[in-house]
Parts: structure tokens; C-alpha cells; sequence
């Protein structure tokens, strides 16, 4: 039976990821969150909360699908609304039928949600981490009260870009469909294939709606002219690697998925724009995407992206920032073009 890696002495833990950042070329630091990463999913998608669960946004682009060379750090996780709140919902879709009924679903999701994460969710990790002799911390997020924070003790540290904690980040204001089940190994798996590290089967929401939560979210950024761009340069960088992905290269813009996006956000995020008047979401699918912003915000944007570039978040081939919004560019283009021919 091959030795698990949280059953290594803290020394030999600090040699593994030593010796696997030399051999990779990836940042200690990185490569230990990693594996907690992957412990989190293993341990909530093998328990009865499978079915309702469904892995999504960066992290599932990197660790499921390896379409994006970054690290991510935190696991964003859909609750199936249905499951939350089925019985406000009746025989409606998941997309409420006025702006009245998305109020109330939306209010009945933030009063449910963080009962519903104390009282399942937290059990199972505690239970897990139990039985297996993992030694870590749960927290409810105070501030958002929809996220759960599992600190651990590191053996390596980075440059403060990236806290030695995984955030489950939960929502429940969708179903999480379109998702697959796709598996998930750990980077140091390849690495050391005498260590028995956590692997997982999660239900992952597939990447073309996630490239587009994605662009939707770059363009609200763009027209809010948002001067507070803390851990969203990541988004842009997103964007440029998907639209090169083989899977997605071929199908851009996918205009079906974007319909998806479209819909649920117009209702469940509503927006303004710098100048207070209200965003339409249907712009984007009009020939009239906006991925590139301007004057400050991008100043802004430029400067997370540096601290991402420093921490080694990108793992390989860091471009330089105004070559990536180069390239961001080339896509709204390409997507705009399409949509409108």
C-alpha cells in the first residue's frame, strides 16, 4: 500500500515539495495548496451531497479540464437551488419568471445557504478530516456567509498573494447545469508516483458556460469602469486561454451557452454601469461585448496581474499584461464579428 501524503513527517513533506518544485518548476507554496485542493473535493463529492454539487469557475478550468496553465486557489461550488429552495420554486425553471420572484427566491438562498453549509456541509469535512487524521480548521466566512474556510498548517509559504486556506465558496442560485463528471488528481501526483495523494470524481459545470460567466463578468467590469480589480485580472487570463482551448476554439462563441448566462444573470445580477444606468446582459450576444477596459480600471487590472505574475500564479509563460489584452481584444472582435454575421 503505497504511504498517503499527509501521513509524511512535516521534514518530508517540506523535501517532497522542494524537490517537486525544482522538477516542475512551480512554486512550493502552490503545489501544497494543491493537494488540499483536490482533499476538499474528494471529500465533499464522495458524500451524499454529490448529486447536488457542481464544481465550477477557474479552478475546474485548471484542475478538471487543464485548460488554463494558473493555479487556482479557491473552489467556487453551485448548491442545486432546487434543493434549497424547491418549494418557493414550484414549476418554474431555474430562471424565475419576473423580477418580483428572482427577489425572493434571491432573499431565501441568503437566509437557507449558510444554515444549510453549518449544518451539512461543515459536518462532513470535520468527518472526513476526522477519519482520515488531517489536521485543519473550518470556519464559516463571517463577512460573506457563504463560504467555509479549511486553514491548514504550511509547509511552504509564497508571497502573501496566496493564504494558506482553501475557500469553499458556495451559491445556490442555479442548478449547475450543464456539468460532467471529470476527474481531478493533485500536480504532485505525476511527480511522486510512490505517494498515495487525494483524487476526486466531481460533477464539473462544463467550460463553454463557464467561458462565458466569465466574458459576462469582464464586461460589466468594462462598463462599471470598476476601480477595485483585487484577484480579477485572473478572469482576463481565463478568457485568452479558453478561446485557445481545442475544444472551444472551433465552437467561439457558443452563442447557446451565452443565451444560459444571459438570462440567469439579467435576472439574479442585476448591474449598473459607471453612470448609474442600468446594464443589458443581451448586449453581449448583440455584436456589442466589451472585454478590454480602459483609463483606470486598467491600470488597476495591471496591477493584480503583476502580483499574480509575482506569487507564480501563472504557472508558465507569464505574457505580459498588455499582450494579454491584446489578445482579449482579438476575442471581443472574434466573438462580436460572429454574433453579428
Amino acid at each position: 500500500m503505497l504511504e498517503r501524503y499527509f501521513d509524511l513527517s512535516p521534514s518530508d513533506k517540506k523535501e517532497l515539495l522542494e524537490t517537486a518544485a525544482e522538477r516542475s518548476g512551480h512554486s512550493p507554496h502552490l503545489l501544497e495548496k494543491d493537494v488540499w485542493v483536490v482533499w476538499s473535493l474528494s471529500a465533499l463529492f464522495r458524500s451524499d451531497l454529490r448529486a447536488s454539487l457542481t464544481f465550477k469557475g477557474g479552478t475546474s478550468l485548471s484542475k478538471a479540464y487543464k485548460a488554463i496553465d494558473r493555479f487556482s486557489e479557491d473552489i467556487d461550488l453551485t448548491y442545486n437551488i432546487r434543493h434549497l429552495i424547491g418549494d418557493l420554486m414550484g414549476e418554474f425553471s431555474e430562471i424565475p419568471p419576473s423580477a418580483n420572484q428572482a427577489n425572493k427566491w434571491t432573499k431565501a438562498v441568503r437566509e437557507r445557504l449558510p444554515q444549510w453549509i453549518e449544518a451539512e456541509v461543515k459536518p462532513i469535512l470535520l468527518r472526513v478530516m476526522s477519519e482520515e487524521g488531517i489536521r485543519g480548521e473550518l470556519s464559516l466566512d463571517r463577512e460573506g456567509k457563504d463560504s467555509l474556510l479549511l486553514s491548514y498548517a504550511p509547509m511552504k509559504f509564497g508571497t502573501g498573494y496566496v493564504a494558506p486556506h482553501i475557500r469553499l465558496e458556495f451559491g445556490a442560485r442555479a442548478t449547475g447545469e450543464p456539468h460532467e463528471s471529470v476527474p481531478v488528481r493533485c500536480d504532485l501526483a505525476e511527480l511522486f508516483p510512490d505517494i498515495a495523494f487525494p483524487e476526486a470524481i466531481p460533477l464539473v459545470m462544463k467550460m463553454e458556460r463557464t467561458f462565458w460567466e466569465k466574458v459576462t463578468a469582464a464586461h460589466i467590469f468594462c462598463l462599471q469602469n470598476r476601480l477595485k480589480g483585487e484577484r480579477f485580472s485572473r478572469h482576463w487570463y481565463d478568457i485568452a486561454r479558453l478561446a485557445q482551448s481545442a475544444r472551444l476554439e472551433t465552437s467561439l462563441p457558443a452563442k447557446e451557452f451565452g443565451e444560459q448566462v444571459v438570462a440567469h444573470k439579467s435576472m439574479f445580477f442585476v448591474q449598473k454601469d459607471q453612470f448609474g444606468a442600468s446594464i443589458d446582459y443581451a448586449e453581449c450576444l448583440r455584436g456589442r461585448l466589451r472585454l478590454v477596459p480602459t483609463e483606470a480600471a486598467h491600470e488597476v487590472l495591471a496591477e493584480d496581474y503583476a502580483k499574480m505574475v509575482e506569487d507564480g500564479i501563472l504557472l508558465q509563460n507569464a505574457k505580459k499584461f498588455q499582450e494579454l489584452m491584446d489578445e482579449c481584444a482579438e476575442i471581443e472582435q472574434r466573438i462580436n464579428r460572429a454574433l453579428t454575421q
